[in-house]
């Protein structure tokens, strides 16, 4: 069966986002005052194939905790569907 894995890495809220300090301020000088505490992060897509969907979750966990993020300084969530 094939599977696509939607998954979004973030850093942990304690972390410093430089990245995001920029983005907010560069909203605000464009007078979007109204946006506050960006956070910058990835999204990356997997297909894959799979036997079935648990099988796929462990290849989709597996493949986060060991490449996709760091886990001393990001978080992960994913989604996966049926192709």
């Amino acid at each position: 069966m094939k599977f696509k894995a939607e998954i979004d890495v973030m850093p942990l809220p304690e972390i410093l986002d430089p990245q995001g300090k920029a983005v907010g301020q560069g909203l605000q000088n464009l007078g979007l005052v109204q946006v506050e505490g960006v956070r910058i992060g990835k999204h990356i897509t997997l297909h894959m194939e799979a036997n079935n969907a648990n099988e796929a979750e462990v290849i989709v966990l597996k493949a986060c905790q060991n490449l996709l993020s760091n886990m001393i300084m990001e978080n992960f969530t994913f989604h996966i569907s049926e192709q």
